[in-house]
């Protein structure tokens, strides 16, 4: 049985944004690094959704994010129709699962054309991650339509630094903006 986001309890008014990612991307350390603006050196993985409401501007957003574990990525085409703006977060320093990663999100963009997207290259403060000039060719972003808005920011949420502080700050300005348009 397929269940929308009603049945799950979850209250979608105003400006939603929807939060996407594989497990293990960083999607809830960057959500409580939005909302708190502090970071966690460890959080649990995400076993259904998580959600919380940000006033920015006036502005009042809810951001919803949903599992990205195998078998909750079934659920994540229901909360589509809902959003107003798409943000899926990639572990820049796993390289064997970008392939996963860039097939779920094409596979998304698939069924919406439209919707803005915002993709977050997190955990950038590891040496090993990639740049955004990779993760742009590894997840084939190029190949998108011309019709959808696409970003790709750096992140980083679980260590505290200025740089995390900037990269999360961008990500709300980014929002905040795409939120505002007519």
């Amino acid at each position: 049985m397929e269940m929308g986001a009603q049945e799950f309890g979850v209250l979608l008014e105003g400006w939603q944004v929807l939060v996407l990612g594989l497990d293990g991307a960083g999607k809830s350390s960057i959500l409580h690094y939005i909302c708190s603006r502090t970071a966690r050196e460890h959080m649990a993985p995400t076993r259904g959704f998580n959600s919380a409401q940000l006033c920015i501007e006036g502005l009042e957003m809810d951001l919803l994010e949903v599992g990205g574990s195998q078998n909750l990525r079934s659920y994540w085409p229901l909360y589509l129709g809902q959003a107003h703006v798409l943000v899926f977060v990639v572990d820049s320093v796993d390289r064997p699962r970008l392939g996963t990663a860039r097939q779920e999100l094409h596979t998304l963009l698939a069924t919406e054309p439209r919707l803005p997207l915002v993709v977050l290259g997190n955990k950038q403060d590891k040496s090993d991650a990639l740049s955004m000039a990779e993760l742009w060719e590894e997840l084939a972003l190029h190949t998108l339509s011309e019709q959808r808005e696409v970003f790709l920011l750096p992140t980083s949420a679980t260590w505290a630094s200025l740089s995390t502080d900037t990269s999360i700050l961008h990500v709300k300005n980014l929002l905040v903006t795409l939120l505002s348009q007519p």
